[in-house]
């Protein structure tokens, strides 16, 4: 089942897939544009992967000091990162290295500490599509994020759908592509992740508690490129969701 939250005249609304429209839990009938799309479920803390993806771990190997044998490269982010789908990302004016990083957001469903790795889909509820940007130019260095490139205001897009585990048979399996003005950009597939989600939820848990609603940001494949004020970006998972966003400046922001 796909799930989505909304809100709409003054109230925060639980919605369906009905055709090209959503249907809200009451019954309503509605343009998609007629709402303002929300992350799709009540986030918890938010802890995201660098480079789990073995060709982008790749594609950046000139600059970095780490390797795939390494320790998962796990950060927080904070809930005000977090906007929802048809949602605006600012684009700081000083900016010359913007990308966008499609990513399988896996959500937690109950309380999970020193799990194995063989039970650990036992805790998952379900699953979503992640849009997370990266301002470069503001990195420390070039292989551990900071707050000023991975946490900023607006820059981590979740959404449209939540889709239950249950109908995700294999998450492992997936196709997700990014496109920028309509163009792909970039490709991949879940299977290519250099840790993957039972390893994370066994790892995360060793020495952290997850509880429902916190939500494991998986990672990007290779093909991340810069964008401009005015790109619409869209990130895709299939099973999952078409994630749509645009790239607005300081000036939308008051800045």
């Amino acid at each position: 089942m796909k799930k989505a939250r909304v809100a709409y005249a003054g109230a925060i609304h639980e919605a369906t897939p009905h055709g090209e429209q959503i249907r809200l839990a009451d019954g309503r009938v509605l343009a998609q544009d007629a709402v303002v799309w929300l992350p799709p479920f009540e986030v918890g803390t938010i802890i995201a992967l660098g480079l789990n993806y073995a060709d982008h771990l790749k594609e950046l190997s000139g600059e970095l000091t780490i390797t795939a044998k390494d320790e998962p490269l796990v950060f927080l982010k904070g809930p005000g990162a977090l906007i929802g789908h048809n949602g605006q990302t600012r684009r700081p004016a000083d900016a010359t290295f913007m990308h966008y990083e499609c990513e399988l957001a896996v959500v937690i469903g109950r309380t999970a500490h020193q799990v194995k790795k063989a039970d650990a889909l036992q805790h998952v509820a379900g699953y979503t599509v992640c849009n997370d940007y990266a301002v470069r130019d503001y990195l420390e260095n070039w292989y551990r994020p900071n707050l000023r490139v991975k946490n900023r205001d607006t820059c981590t897009v979740l959404g449209p759908w939540f889709v239950d585990a249950e109908d995700v048979p294999n998450p492992h399996d997936l196709k997700l592509r990014t496109l920028v003005n309509g163009q792909v950009t970039q490709q991949g597939h879940t299977g290519n992740m250099v840790n993957d989600i039972p390893e994370l939820i066994e790892y995360l848990s060793s020495f952290m508690t997850l509880r429902a609603g916190d939500v494991i940001l998986t990672g990007t494949p290779e093909g991340v490129v810069n964008v401009n004020v005015g790109d619409e970006v869209v990130t895709e998972i299939d099973g999952i969701g078409r994630l749509v966003n645009t790239i607005v400046g300081d000036e939308a922001f008051g800045r």
